[in-house]
């Protein structure tokens, strides 16, 4: 496992942004395919190194370069299990889409959905704030 460096802060709105977008798309569609691609990305982002994400990608060669610079830094852990708990939510949700039930697929997208506007519009992290409550309550022993 690739262990991310610590992120600049406005990089995972960016990112909640276009995910929220893919999102209702996906809602408004019913296009399995195209959750689908997100939960690659999630899966990508959230089991292998957020540097895959495309839209961490977009946001570091358009976006940053045009903001001020910043010296604050968050820790990439608990951004990388907020991916994780979003590939869950994403893959339930192609399932229900691809195998025709329609009900679970929307509940789960709406999920996801629900937790990526939470982070682009208010800049919380349901999926870290998650990490952080679990690492909190782990075993000493599991927290190192």
């Amino acid at each position: 496992m690739v262990v991310d460096a610590p992120v600049d802060p406005r990089g995972p709105r960016f990112i909640a942004s276009a995910t929220a977008a893919v999102l209702v798309v996906a809602l408004l569609t019913g296009w399995w395919p195209v959750l689908a691609a997100q939960a690659l990305i999630f899966a990508a982002s959230g089991f292998v190194s957020l540097g895959l994400n495309p839209w961490g990608r977009l946001y570091r060669l358009l976006v940053a370069p045009r903001l001020a610079p910043t010296a604050e830094r968050e820790d990439a852990a608990p951004l990388r299990f907020a991916q994780g708990v979003g590939f869950a939510f994403a893959l339930v949700g192609t399932v229900g889409y691809a195998t025709g039930l329609t009900a679970v697929g929307v509940v789960a997208t709406s999920f996801a959905l629900v937790a990526a506007l939470l982070n682009a519009a208010f800049n919380f992290c349901l999926g870290c704030e998650m990490y952080l409550l679990l690492r909190r309550f782990a075993p000493a022993t599991v927290r190192q």
